[in-house]
């Protein structure tokens, strides 16, 4: 099988697409022919090194992948059955998805949605998943379409555009911010119905200012997070679950006291199945149609490496589909 491995060589990563053998692939029930992996921003970290992401090598990135089981020793999966899988650590410290087959626990596996193909799932991916865990953790802070305003941070990305499409769907007033202005036609397609700039968002942010948003969805951390939090209206919710930008939080408590505030960590690697299988159900019912034309674009095997550098340095809008077959 070919697999993208990632080793280390006098303290560097070396990323390189090779032939193994299918016993070179770790422990687990089920074993998995894949279609269609995702290039995510962990990913990136993992493949170009820039991130302590690999701690043992040699490792198979990728952290998300759909196809179809090749071998199960787990009675709820058979061969044949069109599979998806995000998160559990696979990509990390478990061989993941940018390679032709996995072998993983049968416990990080969903049964292919209703509704999806493999291709379309992996459009969605890990980001789209995570995107829509946001989408309810705002339903359930009691945010609705009618409560105002929702801004979603680092919205030209996998999670952000997911996000955009998917409030936009449900009747939200969108504000995306985003870094570039090539990216406000995407944008517009996807349902924002106004963009501002991130730098609006990345100067040291006073622990209170004018009153905005009612809701937030944020992908960036550090400055932009602040800059939102001391934004956010009386009882707004804030779903956090990213870090491009930074792992600080420069903001006091007066957001959360004062204007009773709700900061909600928001994380896919390890969520619940229940969960996982309602936020599937979700985004198939939740995405329209053309977001699957809007938010893709499509790289083979051989080109991860070079599609990481690309997405670190900004220069990737929505989705990057990998094609194994």
């Amino acid at each position: 099988m070919q697999a993208l491995v990632l080793e280390q060589s006098e303290g560097k990563t070396v990323a390189a697409v090779k032939n193994l053998p299918p016993e070179a692939l770790p422990a687990g029930e089920v074993t998995v022919d894949i279609d269609w992996s995702g290039l995510n921003y962990k990913d990136a970290l993992a493949i170009t090194g820039k991130g302590k992401i690999i701690r043992q090598f040699p490792m198979v990135p990728g952290i998300d992948f759909a196809g179809k089981v090749h071998h199960s020793e787990d009675p709820r999966f058979h061969v044949g059955q069109s599979v998806v899988l995000t998160g559990w650590g696979v990509g990390e410290n478990h061989w993941g998805g940018l390679a032709e087959q996995a072998r993983v626990k049968g416990d990080w596996l969903v049964a292919m949605p209703e509704g999806l193909d493999g291709r379309r799932a992996m459009i969605i991916g890990t980001a789209g998943l995570t995107a829509m865990l946001c989408v309810m953790a705002l339903e359930e802070g009691g945010i609705t379409p009618d409560g105002g305003e929702i801004v979603v941070t680092g919205a030209s990305g996998g999670v952000g555009s997911t996000a955009v499409a998917l409030l936009s769907a449900l009747g939200y007033q969108v504000v995306a911010v985003s870094g570039r202005e090539s990216t406000h036609d995407y944008l517009r397609q996807l349902g924002t119905g106004e963009i501002l700039s991130r730098d609006a968002f990345s100067a040291d942010a006073r622990p209170l200012e004018k009153q905005r948003w009612a809701g937030a969805i944020d992908t960036v951390g550090d400055k932009v997070l602040a800059s939102v939090l001391a934004q956010m209206n009386y009882g707004g919710v804030v779903a956090a679950c990213g870090l491009a930008g930074g792992f600080a939080l420069p903001t006091t408590v007066m957001p959360f006291i004062l204007r009773n505030v709700r900061l909600q960590g928001v994380d896919s690697v390890s969520a619940p199945a229940a969960r996982r299988v309602e936020a599937w159900k979700r985004l198939v019912k939740g995405l329209p149609a053309a977001f699957y034309q809007y938010a893709t674009r499509e790289i083979t095997l051989q080109e991860a490496p070079e599609g990481a550098k690309k997405l670190l340095n900004n220069e990737i809008m929505g989705r990057t589909l990998v094609k194994i077959r």
